[in-house]
């Protein structure tokens, strides 16, 4: 890292102040994706006041940089003012870090490729490292930021309502669905509260990250667009609303799902946010429209030097210096995919004359089927026009545009398209005056509007009466020109046609029909199966699915003729409306979505192919990395010392020493050097402190019972047999009470949190069991686990309460026995290890030597030699 000039400091000086949690998570953020992360998990605790950790797989931070990576303006993205030309990542000021730590306190853990362990650095307000030690973290970066704004009680006032608690914890949640959006390989995770707010996984595409981060059913009403402007150079790609589709699922009230992104950062724009609404909106007449936003993303490709993104602290306010050359590019593509509409308002009113008429360079594409293949005019360098003189200026100048078609290119007209006929005829020398006025007349007849042009229904074929399109685009065949009886149409085309219907991937409840789903039509007895069920349910609501279906089955078999009939007519009537829609689909004619149809993918054409490989090159793939070695720590002593003291014990005892015996400890004091025998071992005190807790919890502890509102009554039904209420009644029991019932004493039910009364009736006839209180800090504990208990009784002739713990009650009180374990000083003495070594021996043997993770106790790590000779330092 380098420290940027007193003079750079002030070009870039921006006044960073950290006012909420959504800005620390943002600046930590951009930074994890500035160090190639491919994977981020964001853990907020109290909203992200009390904690807020970043965590991330990327390149780490060097060594050598840590002193400063929270100093002001010490930074590794720049080293001059020049740099901003080709800036390619989201930071840059070096800032973000040392604002954190001036309102909270922050925490480091970072390693690199090349560092052995992690390290975690605790630092100060002004972003100097106070404390180091070594730590267990993985390659990447950790952050941590812990009681925010400890210093500023007002700012941290501020989110005394819950409300505004909530509305914070929204506005990270929409900033990580907004880098989801356009980092399609990126991994994320939100975590409030040890609970898991929201997540996305890696997906190959924008696409697949918008059907991850919006839904299918947003989804399947957007359309892929891209657009090329040359002078100056601005690539326009997204996803927008289909033209027509429900405004209700196509748009919100607010404007958190329209994705606007400027070299992949996600910004906020008021002129390109106004363009996009108002020519969504014209489409629709309702008032209602007006105030809402449309679901849309657009990437917006240009030059590093042209953008400012230095004006806000946030970044998300810039500035373009060809702000209307974008306006313009924009403007183009909403026309050409939404057409013009009279209702919108213009922006600017100049005219364009036919020699300020450019030309066609840019190409406008879609994935909807009305549209695909269609190749858009686009002005590129004129002004931005969006008045009636500008389509009427176009559709004036249509022969202007097949002027400008060069020969050697693949824009190849077809013989038969009356546009070209007319254009060849314009430019034969007149044969006769006759026909000079025919044609005259002619022209004079037919008036093209502005918006018939602007939709492209201006020009049609004679023949078929389908929109004619200014320029058609066609493959490069062997033959110069196509054979008017070689045109193909989806009709007369001899492939066989893709449809969801005819192409099912797998037998789903639903089909696609025409973009849309649509239930598959049932069966006779699937219908009666439907309605059955219910009545079975409400008949017996205590059965099985098991039993419910054989019930429905046999419903159906035993039905009589007139039902069985209304079932077949009301399948029959299903059948024919799903008949017609797949018809209506098969005859709109396939579709080229990939989403709709597997297997099928729409191919860029071959004038744009380079273009898109330049602005849209993959990066290339990084190695694969080598598994880290585990960390390992030198540990130096005397093994002379170390044989002179088996000696010793040798001599006092005239045998070899026995036992564990305690040499030191290391420097994380969480783990002790140990001699066992002639061998060295690593104990980890914790560990055994786990299998300790565990076997005491497991053997002593007592569930405390809470009685229930309305006891549980037992029969032989519900606890497995007439046997298992046997073993019950024959467990130990309390005094009787005067009413006659008694309580069951057995340690086996009293430890595992289950208070079980016994009523006898009269003259000791008929009894009744029920369970009046029961414990609840073990979660579903139930009925299953009472029958657990006396399945140990009756099978495994368990007598002790260890034995008949049911696996719930197991597993709660392991994890009883970590959390307690956890809260136990790192800093351990050697008489509270000495005590703890000695209550293995006595308490878990020689067998038993791992804790409840199955993990051991010791580690070995060498033996001692016996002679001098074979003794070498160990290291």
């Amino acid at each position: 890292m380098k420290q940027l000039s007193p003079d750079m400091v002030r070009l870039l000086s921006s006044s960073q102040v950290i006012t909420s949690v959504v800005n620390v998570v943002k600046e930590l953020m951009e930074n994890s994706l500035d160090a190639a992360s491919s994977s981020i998990d964001i853990k907020l605790e109290n909203y992200g006041l009390d904690r807020i950790e970043v965590r991330d797989n990327g390149h780490g931070i060097k060594a050598t940089d840590t002193p400063v990576m929270a100093v002001r303006h010490f930074t590794s993205k720049i080293c001059s003012h020049d740099d901003l030309e080709h800036l390619e990542t989201y930071g840059f000021r070096g800032e973000a870090l040392g604002s954190i730590c001036a309102v909270a306190e922050v925490s480091v853990t970072t390693k690199t490729e090349e560092d052995d362990i992690s390290t975690q650095y605790m630092l100060d307000l002004e972003g100097n490292i106070v404390s180091q030690r070594p730590s267990h973290l993985g390659q990447g970066t950790t952050v941590s930021v812990v009681k925010l704004f400890k210093n500023l009680p007002v700012r941290r006032q501020y989110y005394s309502s819950i409300k505004k608690c909530k509305d914070e914890l929204k506005k990270v949640q929409d900033l990580l669905v907004a880098y989801a959006i356009i980092k399609p390989e990126l991994r994320l995770v939100l975590v409030h509260n040890k609970v898991v707010v929201w997540q996305k996984a890696k997906v190959p595409d924008n696409r697949s990250a918008l059907l991850a981060t919006l839904g299918p059913g947003i989804v399947a009403n957007l359309l892929h667009c891209e657009h090329c402007h040359q002078e100056p150079e601005i690539f326009l790609e997204g996803f927008f609303p289909k033209p027509g589709a429900d405004y209700s699922s196509t748009s919100s009230l607010t404007s958190d799902k329209t994705f606007i992104f400027v070299n992949n950062r996600p910004v906020q724009h008021k002129e390109i946010m106004k363009l996009l609404r108002q020519h969504y909106t014209a489409q629709y007449t309702e008032d209602s429209v007006r105030k809402r936003y449309p679901t849309l993303m657009m990437k917006i490709a240009v030059s590093p030097s042209s953008v400012d993104v230095n004006l806000t602290p946030d970044k998300t306010q810039i500035l373009l210096q060809n702000t209307e050359a974008v306006l313009t590019a924009v403007e183009a593509m909403v026309i050409s995919f939404y057409g013009f509409r009279p209702g919108t308002e213009l922006t600017t009113n100049k005219e364009l004359s036919h020699e300020t008429l450019p030309p066609t360079d840019g190409l406008l594409q879609t994935d909807d089927p009305q549209l695909t293949g269609t190749k858009c005019v686009n002005t590129n360098n004129g002004p931005r026009n969006r008045s009636d003189e500008f389509c009427k200026n176009v559709s004036k100048h249509n022969d202007w545009f097949v002027d400008q078609i060069p020969v050697e290119s693949n824009f190849l007209l077809s013989p038969s398209s009356p546009l070209t006929t007319e254009t060849a005829s314009s430019k034969k020398p007149q044969e006769s005056p006759g026909d000079s006025e025919t044609s005259a007349a002619e022209t004079s007849k037919e008036q093209i509007s502005a918006e018939d042009w602007s939709r492209g229904t201006a020009l049609k074929d004679t023949v078929s009466h389908q929109p004619l399109l200014p320029v058609e685009i066609h493959q490069p065949l062997l033959h110069n020109y196509l054979k008017p009886d070689e045109a193909k149409s989806p009709s007369s085309s001899g492939k066989k046609m893709l449809s969801a219907i005819t192409e099912k991937q797998a037998l789903t409840g639903y089909d696609l029909i025409s973009n849309r789903t649509a239930r598959a039509p049932l069966s006779p007895a699937a219908l009666c199966a439907k309605e059955s069920r219910a009545e079975v349910l409400r008949e017996k609501p205590t059965a099985s699915l098991q039993d419910i279906n054989i019930a429905v089955h046999q419903r159906w078999k035993n039905l009589g003729e007139e039902e069985r009939m209304k079932y077949e007519e009301k399948a029959r009537k299903h059948l024919e409306l799903y008949d017609q829609k797949a018809k209506l689909a098969s005859a709109q004619g396939p579709s080229t979505s990939r989403n709709h149809v597997q297997g099928q993918k729409r191919k860029a054409p071959l004038s744009n192919q380079q273009l898109l490989d330049q602005l849209f090159s993959a990066q290339p793939q990084k190695k694969l990395k080598s598994p880290p070695s585990k960390p390992s720590q030198p540990f130096s002593c005397s093994t002379a010392a170390l044989r002179l003291q088996l000696q010793r014990l040798s001599s006092q005892n005239s045998t070899s020493p026995r036992g564990l015996h305690l040499v030191n400890r290391l420097a994380s004091q969480s783990a002790w050097v140990i001699l066992c025998g002639q061998r060295l071992m690593l104990l980890n005190p914790f560990r055994v402190e786990e299998a300790l807790l565990f076997k005491r919890l497991i053997e002593n502890n007592i569930l405390p019972a809470v009685s229930l509102q309305s006891p549980i009554q037992l029969t032989d039904g519900n606890l497995g047999g007439a046997e298992y209420t046997k073993a019950l009644c024959n467990m130990k029991k309390q005094s009787p009470e005067l009413n006659g019932s008694v309580f069951f004493a057995d340690p086996r039910l009293v430890a595992n949190g289950f208070k079980v009364k016994l009523t006898s009736g009269h003259m000791s006839v008929e009894r009744h069991l029920e369970v009046t209180a029961m414990a609840d800090c073990v979660p579903f504990l139930g009925l299953e686990d009472l029958r657990e208990i006396l399945t140990a009784v009756l099978h495994r002739k368990a007598k002790t309460v260890q034995e008949c713990r049911p696996l719930k009650i197991t597993n709660y009180l392991q994890g009883e026995a970590v959390r307690i374990v956890r809260q136990l000083p790192t800093n351990v003495s050697v008489e509270d290890v000495k005590e703890t070594v000695l209550r293995m021996e006595q308490q878990l043997g020689d067998n038993n030597r791992t804790c409840i993770h199955g993990r051991p106790f010791l580690q070995h790590l060498c033996d001692i030699p016996s002679t001098e000779e074979k003794s070498k330092p160990v290291r």
